[in-house]
Parts: structure tokens; C-alpha cells; sequence
């Protein structure tokens, strides 16, 4: 099976059959990183550039990782040290990178839509949205899911509840569209300035602004951090008051009459949207995340590669 696309944009474009072949090979890949070996020679001679226009520990690791244990060539670029800072436009960035004869990029940029961008101007070149604005982040629902499947079993029927920043979460976009797409139901929980009032409409969720009630209903919860550094407004009071309507404790959970699985995609506020006794609990599979992630990753860029070999 192959991939229908030869990008990774974002969950919006992919197919419920790609989604199914990118969980299924990552499966395959947990294996390999199982094994005292963990590297595979499946990218030898692929030359990938990691071109992050923002900050970011858990991804860029993650993808370095991936590439890394499947053979690849890579090459690291933070805009910060670079040209960029002289005022060099994107297009010349990856003109410049692809003149060195690279065939995919890990992109993350602090503009929606970039990827979408260099795709339609390079289409020979896999390109892999790793965070783009506050549009999306396919490999981090990618990852959600399949660590939520690998503790529930599947996807369909299942309750997820997103909590917290979804106005300004890329995250929570890509973890609307896939699982939807995967049968799954899916409400929103958080203060109503940080819900957009479009958002139960246009992607048919719930919405629920009692965190209580939320958590009472789901049978997983992914708690998203606030953003503070995309907000530019005050959106609610302080963080203590915040952590105090909505923050994630033991003493919410201990009042529910079931248990429920704990998510978040780092970076962690504990004490404010989630408290480090829950993050830590054994309801919490938040490293397990982490884990998957590689795994993912791994699965992500084996399949494009394959796909523009094809």
C-alpha cells in the first residue's frame, strides 16, 4: 500500500486508508525500537533537512531521532543562526538547501500555511508539516492516536475530550479532523475565550465550558498548555484562576465514577492546566506519547519516501 498524497500538509488532506497504513507501519516500527539494534537501513542514501523557523524540543528531537534510526542523512537548520536573520526569504532558504540535493524537508514554521507553500513551489520534494501557526500538526495527532489505540484498543466510539487553548492549538485541529475521520467523538472543554464560537458547527464537536462535566463524560482526556506567547490579548485573569476553573487535578478525577486516560503534547505547565500528581499518575500516558512519537515519525517518512521513490 502507498500513501495518496506525497506531502504530510496536514490531517485535513489525508484519507482514512492513509491514516490506517501510517498507524500500522508505525506499529511495525515500535517493534524495530524494541530491538537492541534499533537502526534500519530503509532512508540510506535519503537526505532530509530539519528547517525549524521556530523553537521546539520534542519534535525536532523526535524527527531527528526517526531519521537517524532509519539511515537517513540529515541536515539541521534553525533559523535563528542562519540567513533568515539577514532577511533571506523562505523560497531562497529551501532553494539554496535543495541546490544541495536534499529530498525532504521537516518544516515547522510560526506561519500558518507554510508548508502548503514550499509543496506547490517544490513538488519533487517530500515536504512535512511539523507544526505550521495555529493550523496544524498532522504528527502529533498521528501520535495521539495511536497511544490512545494502543491502551483503548481502537479509535471508533471512543470519547476525547480536548482541553484548554483551542483557539490558538494546532494540535487540537489535527486531533478534530483525525478522529473524526476515525469514528471517534470528540467535545471541546475550556473557557469560552478560548473556544472559537465557530468551532461546534464547523467540525461538529461538543462544546463544554464546566471542566467537570467534561472530564464525566470522556473516556480520554488531552489537555492542551495555554499559549501565552500567541495570545495578544488577555484571554482570562491570571493562571491561578485558570488552574482553579480548569486546571487538571487528582481531586476532580477521584470525584469521577470511572477512570479515564490522561493526555498532553508537552510542553507541560504543571500547576497550571494540569497538576504534576495527575501528569504523573498511572492514568497518565504522556511519555508514552513521547515514545510514539519516534515510532510515528519513523512510519511518516518511510512512507514518503517510498511514495517519491514510486
Amino acid at each position: 500500500m502507498q500513501l495518496s498524497t506525497n506531502h504530510l500538509l496536514g490531517i485535513k488532506e489525508l484519507s482514512i486508508e492513509d491514516i490506517s497504513l501510517i498507524l500500522s507501519t508505525a506499529q511495525q516500527f515500535k517493534e524495530v525500537l524494541q530491538r537492541p539494534i534499533k537502526k534500519v537501513p530503509s532512508l540510506r542514501d535519503v537526505t532530509i533537512v530539519n528547517l525549524f523557523y521556530e523553537n521546539s524540543t520534542r519534535t525536532r528531537i523526535s524527527f531527528e531521532l526517526a531519521e537517524k534510526r532509519l539511515s537517513a542523512d540529515t541536515i539541521n537548520f534553525a533559523a535563528s543562526g542562519s540567513s533568515v536573520s539577514k532577511g533571506e526569504t523562505l523560497l531562497d532558504t529551501v532553494n539554496n538547501i535543495l541546490s544541495m540535493k536534499v529530498d525532504m524537508v521537516v518544516m515547522r514554521h510560526s506561519a500558518s500555511g507554510a508548508p502548503h507553500f514550499l509543496s506547490k513551489h517544490l513538488p519533487h520534494t517530500a515536504i512535512i508539516n511539523a507544526g505550521d501557526g495555529i493550523n496544524e500538526h498532522p504528527t502529533q495527532a498521528l501520535l495521539d492516536a495511536f497511544s490512545i489505540i494502543e491502551h483503548a484498543g481502537t479509535l471508533d466510539g471512543k470519547k476525547v475530550v480536548i482541553i484548554g487553548d483551542i483557539m490558538h492549538s494546532r494540535v487540537a485541529l489535527s486531533n478534530i479532523y483525525l478522529l473524526k475521520k476515525m469514528g471517534a467523538e470528540v467535545m471541546l472543554a475550556g473557557p469560552p475565550t478560548l473556544i472559537p464560537t465557530y468551532v461546534k458547527e464547523a467540525f461538529g464537536v461538543r462544546v463544554e465550558y464546566n471542566l467537570k462535566k467534561a472530564l464525566q463524560w470522556c473516556d480520554v482526556a488531552n489537555v492542551l498548555r495555554i499559549q501565552l506567547e500567541r495570545q495578544n490579548q488577555v484571554l482570562f485573569s491570571s493562571l491561578r484562576e485558570y488552574n482553579l476553573a480548569y486546571g487538571v487535578t487528582r481531586k476532580l478525577l477521584e470525584e469521577l465514577d470511572k477512570e479515564i486516560l490522561i493526555m498532553h503534547p508537552g510542553p507541560v505547565n504543571r500547576g497550571v492546566e494540569i497538576d504534576s500528581d495527575v501528569a504523573d499518575s498511572r492514568q497518565s500516558i504522556i511519555l508514552q506519547q513521547v515514545e510514539n512519537g519516534v515510532a510515528i515519525r519513523m512510519a511518516v517518512l518511510y512512507l514518503l519516501a517510498g511514495k517519491k521513490e514510486g
